[in-house]
């Protein structure tokens, strides 16, 4: 009976056991608090229920260890806190010795990159330095994933993921919440993801047993101030002016803004060649256009 076991059951993992979950017999998902379990296993995703266990990245439950010990593939979503990848610190020993386990899956950030100005990359290329900037904890995170496949000789899929977006998390959505702001940064450019495509490519992997490093991208990386301009026109809405970046720098957390630091054009070749994946949604407009006519720009639709 394949196990499937979502540590930090997601938007992604969610949308991932909606569209494939099938591949598994049994799927185990886990989140910060009871109550959020309570509610996601209550919730069904594409007809699947989920035995859902919290698991706050601090202790953890038998339940939790258990469904370690009988995992067949694991799926990590938990993001590192305070530079500290959650799992690995109390989960990692229990990993090690899990006795079927095949296949793991870490979800990273293209945000590991250092600044290429806008040039096209691949998985080869530099990652940012020390502690620099936002992406260092899941550098780290994704070298500890690394070492601990290479010690138990399971394969370790690192995931480098584009801006995500899908139903119910989207541009439009955030336009019609208010508040968004369209920064002007010529030559700046970013990759984007559709959340069925991240789920195309996680399921690829497990087909697989695929290890190594993988961009998790769309087709064109795009101005974000060209992506909100064409949500808006999806909406039939006038697009926020656009503010320059001193402007942002008031109005915008520093979270918010990290996204405006250097510039990368990175390349999906590996994942068409080795995984075997053909985008739903080569670029954002397709992907805005397909979630424009379901209607899912409207709520947060329910996987």
């Amino acid at each position: 009976m394949p196990t499937l076991v979502c540590l930090g059951l997601g938007y992604c993992a969610r949308h991932y056991v909606a569209e494939f979950g099938a591949r598994f017999d049994r799927i185990v998902g886990t989140t910060r608090t009871a109550d959020d379990a309570a509610a996601l296993a209550a919730q069904r995703f594409g007809g699947r229920a989920v035995e859902m266990h919290m698991f706050d990245g601090k202790s953890t439950s038998p339940e939790v260890r258990a469904a370690i010990a009988a995992a067949d593939a694991l799926l990590i979503s938990a993001a590192p806190a305070e530079g500290v990848d959650p799992v690995l610190a109390v989960l990692e020993d229990e990993i090690a010795r899990a006795p079927t386990l095949s296949s793991i899956v870490f979800l990273s950030t293209l945000g590991v990159y250092a600044d290429s100005n806008g040039a096209w990359i691949d998985e080869t290329a530099e990652v940012i330095p020390g502690r620099a900037r936002r992406g260092s904890a899941r550098i780290e995170a994704e070298q500890a994933w690394q070492r601990l496949g290479a010690r138990r000789k399971v394969p370790v899929a690192i995931l480098r993921l584009g801006g995500i977006y899908g139903p119910g998390q989207n541009g439009m959505t955030r336009l019609l919440r208010g508040g968004m702001h369209r920064v002007a940064k010529p030559g700046h450019v970013s990759n984007r993801i559709h959340v069925f495509d991240i789920a195309q490519a996680i399921d690829a992997v497990f087909a697989r047993r695929a290890d190594g490093l993988f961009n998790i991208v769309d087709d064109e990386p795009a101005s974000p101030s060209e992506q909100i301009a064409y949500a808006a026109g999806l909406l039939g809405i006038a697009p926020p002016p656009e503010i320059s970046l001193a402007e942002a720098q008031q109005v915008m957390s520093p979270f918010a803004l990290s996204f405006y630091d250097g510039c990368i054009r990175a390349r999906n070749d590996k994942l068409k060649r080795v995984l075997g994946v053909t985008l739903r949604y080569p670029n954002y407009r397709e992907g805005l256009r397909a979630l424009h006519a379901a209607g899912y720009h409207l709520t947060a639709v329910q996987a």
